[in-house]
């Protein structure tokens, strides 16, 4: 199965035409509404000095820090594998709304092994705060408790 398709600039012009994801979903889904709540500008900012933007020797460039901080939230709220994650990604349309697709994708976000290399890049603490940061946006959204989970405000 391929992964990943073309940067927004490099992609055919048809997709202009297809439907946008927040007009197939319902926007009061909770990954929906967590989506809009995330601070990913944030996020990103704070994850990116452990990121490198593209690969040694000049690579390809590196994935979406919201698609890997997605994906890596979904694998650790839903207690699946790498592979899992991305193949139920594919057929899943919320979850691309939540990491931060426009249009509904058929190809696979990434390889599964971008997400073990991502998550080594990252480190426990990179990992915690990633966390700690969709916890305390779904605790501002009443979604979780967070009295008791370290590293949350509240």
């Amino acid at each position: 199965m391929r992964t990943r398709r073309p940067a927004a600039e490099d992609r055919p012009a048809d997709e202009l035409f297809r439907s946008r994801l927040e007009n197939q979903i319902d926007l009061r889904h909770p990954l929906a509404r967590l989506s809009q709540r995330m601070p990913w500008a944030a996020l990103e900012q704070a994850l990116s000095s452990r990121l490198p933007a593209t690969q040694a020797g000049g690579g390809r460039p590196a994935l979406p820090v919201r698609l890997i901080a997605g994906l890596l939230y979904l694998k650790h709220a839903y207690d699946l594998s790498d592979e899992a994650v991305c193949e139920r990604w594919l057929e899943n349309p919320y979850w691309q709304f939540f990491t931060g697709e426009v249009v509904f994708q058929t190809r696979l976000p990434c390889d599964a092994s971008s997400l073990t290399r991502w998550r080594q890049r990252l480190g426990e603490a990179g990992m915690e705060e990633l966390l700690a940061h969709t916890i305390n946006a779904a605790h501002a959204m009443q979604a979780v408790d967070a009295r008791g989970c370290r590293g949350c405000r509240g």
